[in-house]
């Protein structure tokens, strides 16, 4: 077992104006702490479900995949500023600090919340719909931790992304 240890979000949301849905996660991994970016553990499949909705190619880089996500309107982000946790398990969390959200909801017209996981969505619930009153929809976790999710099941439940989304 990994020891337990404070963290906090090191690197900042992706969004702009454009942006018409908020993506949030609970706090980056230990592999996305150390890359400095979302979602970096390539066993994660949040770039492959999201690449594949916006029938976009699998971006590679981090300037690949911040033009994706703002080319089709999508904010990311992770529900916490700060928390213990034992390496990457949110199951492990434990003094959890909520990010503030003002920034992107005062510079975009942010339609819908959606919730990486169920972990993320009963944080965003307890920590920050008192102060945001947005609604939050959860989608299944991407994590490899969920293996007993497949890429057909993401890929439907995620689907309802689109729907808040301009095409």
């Amino acid at each position: 077992m990994m020891q337990a240890g404070r963290v906090t979000h090191s690197f900042g949301p992706v969004f702009d104006d454009q942006s018409r849905i908020l993506i949030l996660g609970s706090i980056p991994s230990v592999k996305s702490r150390r890359e400095g970016f979302y979602y970096a553990n390539p066993r994660n499949r949040f770039w492959e479900v999201l690449s594949t909705l916006l029938a976009c190619p699998l971006p590679a880089t981090v300037p690949q995949k911040e033009e994706m996500l703002k080319g089709a309107g999508i904010a990311l982000f992770d529900v916490l500023a700060a928390c213990d946790i034992e390496g990457s398990s949110d199951a492990s969390i434990k003094n959890a600090v909520p990010n503030d959200f003002s920034e992107i909801f005062s510079a975009a017209d942010i339609r819908m919340v959606f919730a990486n996981g169920k972990k993320a969505y009963r944080l965003y619930q307890t920590l920050c719909f008192p102060a945001t009153g947005r609604e939050c929809i959860a989608l299944p976790s991407t994590s490899p931790a969920n293996a007993a999710a497949g890429l057909p099941f993401l890929l439907a439940e995620w689907s309802h992304i689109l729907d808040y989304l301009d095409h």
